[in-house]
């Protein structure tokens, strides 16, 4: 037996799943969606990222949403859900233990094996994305890096520092300064750089955080050479639930160490939970000591654990 498999059903007995030879999912539909939302509230900070994109799939439906929603079992009110798009995000509630907790990611693994890999991740609650990565990893090409302890944080309250006055909404007209300071954090964080290039998925993507007013930032007029630069930035990735899911936190490498970062999140914070949603979380590598540091002294608090799969 597998380590997961042995740790998944020590965290308690097998449910009162119906089990009828090899665990499957079915593919969702919009009748579906009521209860996909359903299963994500009952972790509404771990489920985030799926509850995003079934939010879309219900606003304008799957195509539009970039994906699709797998549901387990394959019949009966659903226990578990995984979306797959961009990212292969499972979500197992904690509810479902023991077997069912397997079967529902070798359920997960099966829909993914036969699709073929099309996301750039395997992402979520630890427990269930390198479940499913140990599944996948036998047929799959090799992962480009595994990050298997990130600390999932949250705050619902104000924060512990004095917001940063000069922290705000990014604008249009702003795009020219804000896209490459994206680019530049997704180098630093993930080890290349997007294409970024006009009509590009990734420019689209933060053209749509700004439109959108999920896109924070702090320009600082004029540094030597005359130009205003993006000091401090981050963006609301996933919206859900009740939950912002904090992204693409990044100060400019030449402003590091001037206690931007934690005035600029408690900005953040204050703005989205008046605006946005009453939660504020985000997940960091558990290597990332400075940035942990930060977020503690803002005030956010662990409330669970992530693990990403890189492709």
């Amino acid at each position: 037996m597998s380590s997961w498999r042995a740790a998944v059903r020590a965290r308690g007995r097998a449910g009162d799943l119906p089990r009828r030879g090899a665990p499957r999912a079915r593919v969702l539909t919009t009748e579906d969606l009521a209860d996909a939302r359903n299963v994500c509230a009952l972790d509404p900070v771990g489920a985030v990222l799926a509850a995003a994109r079934l939010d879309v799939a219900a606003a304008v439906g799957f195509g539009a949403a970039g994906g699709q929603a797998w549901g387990f079992p394959d019949s009966g009110p659903l226990a578990a859900i995984c979306w797959s798009g961009a990212n292969l995000v499972p979500v197992v509630p904690p509810s479902v233990t023991g077997a069912d907790a397997v079967d529902a990611v070798l359920a997960f693994a099966r829909m993914a094996r036969a699709q073929g890999r099309r996301s750039s991740s395997v992402v979520g609650e630890r427990s269930a994305a390198l479940a499913l990565w140990d599944e996948l990893s036998r047929s799959w090409p090799a992962a480009r890096e595994v990050r298997p302890d990130q600390p999932s944080l949250a705050i619902d309250r104000d924060p512990d520092v004095e917001p940063d006055p000069a922290v705000r909404r990014a604008r249009l007209d702003e795009l020219g300064l804000v896209l490459p300071a994206c680019v530049r954090m997704f180098a630093e964080e993930v080890g290349y750089a997007p294409v970024a290039t006009p009509g590009s998925a990734y420019a689209l993507r933060v053209r749509s955080l700004v439109a959108e007013g999920r896109s924070f930032v702090r320009v600082d007029g004029e540094v030597p050479g005359g130009d205003p630069v993006v000091a401090f930035k981050a963006e609301l990735g996933a919206v859900a639930g009740g939950v912002a899911q904090v992204q693409g936190v990044w100060v400019d490498p030449t402003l590091r160490g001037r206690g931007l970062a934690a005035p600029g999140m408690a900005a953040l914070v204050v703005e989205t939970r008046r605006v946005v949603a009453p939660v504020v979380s985000l997940y960091v590598n558990s290597f990332n000591a400075p940035a942990l540091a930060t977020y503690r002294r803002v005030g956010f608090e662990q409330v669970g654990t992530f693990a990403t799969v890189l492709f």
